[in-house]
């Protein structure tokens, strides 16, 4: 009896040393462990932290590049000269040959003569100017609508940009929670291992019953198995900021330097709420749209208009004849011409301005939609925010209880006073504390994310 109490007693002073150097060396072995890369605070050489992630995803993200490439392309088309403001010039040259018989009669007797083989040639060549002078401001409205397209780009370039911060600043976070989720399962592999390892020593010197054995064998198996299968989630993370960044090797490690959740506490409603009715992108978005269905109806009310077109020139014509007194003929000058003129009738033109006047009504309505869905978004995700900081203050407690409670528990198990299975609840306590906690966090951070991409301000990760 004194040899077990003093197994007990020397099994209970080196157990949280052993624990601890289990957690870190001693984890279930599976093929990714060298890929852990949340570093700590002296191991961040070449580590990235959240902002350089963000500039090195903007620089080689392929949806980025693209969207960058379609502004690129708006912004060549806001010209005059696509819009028909300038004149157009030609160069033209041409040849021409008739070949045949000629047969004239005289007006003065009525003799007819053939003659055969007459071949008549003409040669041109010039400079053309045609100029659309006036078209009941359709000129001037393709003007504003590339102005107003060249201004979408952008626009889309941004969404594209926010779009993207966002979805990066979660899989970073994302992966921090998963990556501290491995530490925690690991280091309730090492609680199960030692456990297993003390119910041993304690079955063999008859304290504990088979039973007790088993039973801490299968916690240490389901501890191990939810340790590996935590893995997939940590690979599945760091596959998708390899993505993200556009990395060719996919699978390839990712060391970030951050190993925490940092939670922004201090944002406010009417600041959040301002800037949404300010600056959201996609409401700016809704603006151009309605700007683009009214300049849709003025190109439709163009057509109640006049047009004058100009057309001008310079060239030289040579003709030679086959026949007759006259051999050839050259001509060298200016040409000009005004061409004025009004469609009277088109059956198509009241319904394309009926058609027009409805999308304009449309756009309005569509913004006005946007408006309240971002109103009733940016509500929803305010109200789990400050729920999910309430839940942060709750856990913090309770983690610090469920610390107690299983050091409390582990005392008595250790003394023969407390069974397996209660010993197995104090630790799963304490786990599923540091997991909600953990959750809680995370929650909390992609509601931030989100109030922040609503209210236009999500590059403040970039800061």
């Amino acid at each position: 009896m004194k040899r077990g109490i003093l197994t007990i007693l020397l099994l209970g002073a080196g157990f949280t040393a052993a624990a601890h150097e289990a957690a870190t060396t001693a984890a279930p072995r599976t093929s990714d462990t060298t890929h852990l890369s949340v570093t700590p605070a002296e191991e961040t050489g070449g580590a990235l932290n959240l902002r350089e992630c963000l500039e090195i995803g903007l620089e080689q993200n392929y949806d980025i590049r693209i969207v960058r490439g379609e502004e690129r392309i708006s912004d060549n088309d806001a010209t005059a000269a696509n819009a028909g403001m300038v004149p157009t010039v030609g160069l033209t040259a041409g040849y021409s040959g008739d070949w045949g018989n000629l047969r004239k009669t005289a007006s003065a007797d009525g003799s007819a003569a053939t003659q055969h083989g007459v071949y008549d040639q003409t040669f041109n060549a010039g400079v053309a100017v045609d100029w659309t002078i006036f078209d009941g401001f359709r000129i001037r409205t393709n003007y504003q609508r590339l102005k107003e397209m060249q201004q979408v780009g952008k626009l889309n370039t941004r969404i594209k940009i926010e779009d993207f911060i966002a979805d990066l600043t979660a899989e970073y976070y994302n992966y921090i929670q998963q990556t501290l989720r491995l530490r925690n399962f690991r280091y309730a592999v090492a609680l199960s291992r030692e456990r297993l390892r003390i119910t041993e020593e304690r079955f063999k010197i008859g304290n504990f019953s088979r039973l007790d054995l088993l039973q801490a064998r299968v916690d240490f198996n389901a501890d191990s198995s939810q340790y590996m299968s935590q893995h997939e989630l940590v690979t599945a993370s760091r596959i998708r900021i390899n993505e993200l960044l556009a990395n060719e090797k996919l699978d390839g490690p990712v060391v970030i330097r951050d190993s925490v959740i940092e939670v922004n506490a201090s944002l406010e409603w009417d600041t959040l709420l301002e800037r949404t009715l300010a600056a959201n992108a996609s409401l700016l978005m809704a603006g151009h749209d309605t700007s683009l269905a009214e300049l849709d109806l003025k190109t439709a009310m163009a057509r109640n208009y006049p047009y004058l077109k100009l057309t001008t020139g310079y060239g030289y014509t040579y003709n030679r004849y086959g026949s007759g007194t006259t051999r050839s003929r050259h001509d060298l000058g200016l040409n000009a011409g005004l061409n004025l003129g009004i469609t009277i009738f088109d059956g198509n033109r009241r319904r394309e301005q009926r058609n027009a006047r409805i999308r304009i009504d449309n756009a309005r309505l569509a913004g006005r939609q946007l408006e309240q869905s971002l109103r009733a978004d940016l509500s929803t995700f305010w109200q789990a925010y400050r729920n999910n900081l309430e839940v942060i203050q709750l856990e913090k407690e309770n983690l610090i209880a469920a610390r107690e409670n299983y050091e409390i528990a582990m005392e008595r198990y250790l003394l023969g006073d407390l069974p397996g299975i209660e010993m197995r609840e104090a630790q799963k306590s304490l786990l599923d504390a540091e997991e909600r906690i953990l959750t809680a966090q995370y929650n909390t951070k992609l509601c931030e994310i989100s109030l922040q991409q609503i209210s236009g301000n999500v590059g403040i990760y970039l800061e």
